[in-house]
């Protein structure tokens, strides 16, 4: 009887310890944006489970949210509702919406100890001019990338063109894109020369030709937007120039998700598009492919692009303890590098790079290093107070001018009367 009675006391009390343990578990809910071509959320889940067995303690929960634009108003209306996301990857450029809505925590609140802030300091300065912004840290780099130009070997070759040798300069991108394009017998147009898509984020390929034009579209505290400056003009110019007047790319609006695959069937002899599509192509061009970095003018750049971590104000002290060890993790070295590897986006940190399977995948496929070694170039994406609305008017100003309805001059003023407007109320 003793011993029945011990051995319930025993089961008893192992229950109350697995009882116990499993309330001690702590769940991260993770908003992440599906965006992009591939089996990414596969390496997402993957990633979320890998962490759960080195954590036992912490549940991390993956919520495929749509694109990065569903995502953030998703994770805003879930902050005003009470139940926010304790983490999420959304636009680095959503930085100041996620401050004035006072959704998030500053890293450097939660990421104390002296191993933390060295970990801050880990990540590229080109990635970390999204991330920061009055002396504190709002998120961290994760699915990173640069704009970069594809170039398809074999056309070149056709051409007459080096296949080795992207073009340097816009002069050059225009001479090669009009070596490349090509029109049946009827006169219609059968393969371009240059494809740059202006639907999806036409403001961020759009900063490709400003950047490399010697201007930058706002102020470093996002309180002011230049869309009007001369070089600005200029820029957007000789984007719509290169159909309309040089017919070298398709007229009208190009769109995002088709360009890729308008360049695997050679519609597209050159395309600008993300090096977060680098894996796509590696995978989906059956002819030879060269990656550069985007043609100068004034100076070589690109903008910086992709999505950050936050860590939500709602969640509870535990959740963000949990939070930061999970994007600790998941941004080490190690799995910066393979992430890297497997999706095409940028590695967002020196030491990665590093890494003897990053240094063997670089030696054999050297094109991974193109997006890297643009960094020293890159600027901070357009990113203002009431981001959503300002980079809206720009997006409608482009396609106007694209579309042939305003004068480029014109698409920009009326885009920079609107974005002074929206930002007067931050203006200090």
């Amino acid at each position: 009887m003793l011993g029945k009675r011990v051995t319930q006391c025993f089961v008893a009390v192992l229950a109350a310890l697995a009882l116990g343990s499993a309330q001690a578990q702590t769940e991260i809910s993770f908003y992440y944006p599906v965006a992009v071509g591939g089996p990414i959320t596969k390496i997402i889940d993957g990633y979320a489970a890998d962490f759960e067995k080195d954590n036992p303690g912490i549940k991390v929960k993956p919520i495929y949210s749509g694109t990065y634009q569903e995502s953030i108003v998703k994770a805003l209306t879930a902050h005003k509702s009470g139940t926010p996301p304790v983490t999420s990857v959304l636009l680095s450029t959503d930085m100041y919406t996620l401050i004035d809505e006072d959704a998030i925590v500053a890293f450097d609140d939660v990421a104390t100890s002296a191993e933390d802030k060295a970990w801050i300091k880990s990540f590229y300065p080109a990635f970390m001019a999204n991330s920061q912004t009055g002396g504190k840290t709002w998120g961290i780099p994760f699915q990173r990338s640069t704009i970069v130009l594809y170039w398809n070997k074999e056309l070149f070759k056709e051409a007459g063109l080096d296949p080795n040798r992207a073009p340097a300069n816009w002069k050059e991108m225009l001479e090669y894109a009009q070596k490349l394009t090509k029109r049946d017998a009827s006169g219609n147009t059968v393969q371009w020369g240059v494809q740059v898509p202006s639907s999806g984020f036409p403001y961020w390929l759009f900063q490709g030709f400003t950047t490399t034009n010697g201007v930058e579209l706002m102020n470093a505290t996002g309180t002011e937007t230049h869309y009007d400056h001369p070089a600005v003009i200029e820029a957007l110019q000789f984007w719509v120039d290169l159909s309309r007047k040089d017919k070298v790319m398709a007229p009208g609006v190009i769109e995002w998700g088709t360009t890729p695959k308008d360049f695997f069937e050679k519609k597209a002899a050159m395309i600008w598009t993300t090096t977060g599509n680098l894996t796509n192509v590696k995978n989906n061009a059956k002819f030879d492919f060269g990656v550069a970095m985007l043609p100068a003018n004034k100076r070589r750049g690109s903008p910086t692009g992709g999505g950050n971590f936050s860590i939500y104000k709602k969640s509870t002290p535990a959740q963000q303890q949990a939070a930061l060890k999970f994007i600790k993790w998941v941004t080490s070295p190690e799995r910066a590098a393979q992430w890297g590897m497997d999706t095409g986006y940028v590695a967002v940190r020196p030491d990665a790079w590093e890494t003897p399977k990053m240094k063997d995948y670089v030696k054999g496929f050297p094109v991974a290093a193109v997006a890297r070694d643009q960094l020293q170039y890159s600027v901070a994406e357009l990113s203002t107070h009431e981001n959503q609305r300002v980079t809206k008017v720009l997006n409608d100003g482009l396609q106007a001018a694209l579309t042939g309805a305003k004068t480029p001059e014109q698409a920009m003023k009326d885009a920079q009367r609107e974005a002074e407007r929206i930002l007067r109320p931050y203006k200090k």
